[in-house]
């Protein structure tokens, strides 16, 4: 089931500071709705850089988070069904002991501060896009061996029509000579009189009472008939002409045994490739969840100047809202932004700057945008 977490930010009024409206918000929260989920969502002082860009950078925020959220969603999903094929479904998945954003810290090495917005969110991008295309190539290899094995098991496991029949036969069931030769017939199961009465007949070369019945399944039975090699085609003829079905079939020992190995190789493979990329699934998904919260506050950090103005001076916090307390909620952050912001937020129409909410039937006056976990 997913979850659905709102990332926010709220002004800080002028002489205010970002820890007094965090203790105003915690008191608020904990009075009106206390079922929800509160945590404060740290991020750094990044640069700024020059309102046309932070603009142009605005309008690529949405769909890049479409992206990244999606990325996460297939990780996610392969997880759990790798997950499911093993017989172990864990109950959670963590990022670093955690799956919320309590603990998040920003990683000034991977990601300078001092580095343009610009530059951060492209350089997340391409990683998140490594590893989707990673990713394709490895489902792709397990998906290929596991379609190995599908075919061979469908044949295993099919009517004697269609299966292979080289784990029903016997070398003692196989009559191989100069001039004789043993063939293998599929016979309609309502029909096994008719076979057992005219096989004798269908041609003159056939050995009297060599058939003998060696599987029967829901729909077929496999009956053996020896005959004079010079025969063979004649025999089939006659036979598809009464509706039974002379499979081509060779014994050969080498070949059953090449067969059995190839089975055992592919089993082994796929389990192999199972836990690898199960191993790399939650790898990655860590690398990405991470990856997804530093562009989430690229993205909270950007709006938030775009809607308040500069200096930066504004809270930032993830919040999860139960669907019966999301108006509870919304209301107490309404009530949090001072009337001094609300040339920020209104629609360029307006006369104010736009930002996330330019042109939202359901602006707010604060930045808000909801993420889904699953």
């Amino acid at each position: 089931m997913a979850t659905r977490y709102w990332v926010a930010s709220l002004p800080v009024g002028q002489g205010g500071s970002a820890s007094s409206v965090w203790n105003r918000l915690q008191e608020s929260i904990s009075k009106q709705a206390f079922d929800t989920s509160l945590y404060r969502f740290n991020i750094p002082n990044l640069r700024v850089g020059t309102l046309d860009l932070l603009l142009s950078l605005s309008d690529d925020l949405s769909k890049a988070n479409n992206f990244i959220e999606g990325v996460s969603h297939k990780i996610r999903r392969q997880i759990e069904e790798l997950e499911r094929v093993s017989g172990v479904v864990s109950s959670s998945l963590t990022v670093d002991g955690v799956y919320d954003f309590c603990r998040f810290m920003w990683d000034e090495a991977k990601y300078p501060t001092m580095s343009p917005l610009k530059e951060i969110v492209d350089g997340i991008h391409g990683q998140i896009a490594k590893i989707e295309d990673d990713l394709k190539v490895r489902v792709s290899e397990y998906s290929n061996v596991r379609s190995q094995l599908n075919t061979i098991n469908r044949k295993q496991a099919g009517s004697l029509a269609v299966r292979d029949l080289s784990n029903l036969v016997k070398p003692e069931d196989i009559v191989s000579s100069e001039h004789l030769t043993t063939l293998l017939a599929v016979v309609s199961k309502y029909s096994q009189k008719d076979w057992l009465s005219s096989y004798e007949s269908l041609t003159s070369y056939v050995v009297p009472r060599s058939s003998k019945k060696l599987h029967e399944d829901n729909e077929y039975a496999l009956y053996t008939v020896t005959l004079f090699s010079r025969d063979v085609d004649n025999f089939k003829t006659k036979a598809r002409e009464r509706n039974f079905q002379v499979r081509d079939f060779e014994y050969n020992p080498e070949t059953q045994d090449s067969r059995k190995q190839e089975l055992e190789k592919l089993m082994q493979d796929q389990e192999t490739m199972r836990s690898s990329l199960l191993q790399w699934c939650y790898t990655s998904y860590g690398e990405v969840f991470s990856s997804w919260m530093h562009f989430c506050a690229v993205r909270v950090f950007s709006e938030s100047i775009l809607r308040y103005g500069l200096p930066p001076s504004f809270l930032s916090v993830v919040l999860s809202p139960p669907l019966k307390s999301e108006k509870k909620v919304r209301s107490i952050l309404e009530g949090m932004c001072s009337n001094s912001n609300s040339t920020f937020w209104k629609t360029e129409d307006d006369g104010g700057m736009g930002g996330l909410a330019a042109g939202e039937a359901d602006a707010h006056p604060y930045v808000s945008f909801t993420i889904n976990l699953i």
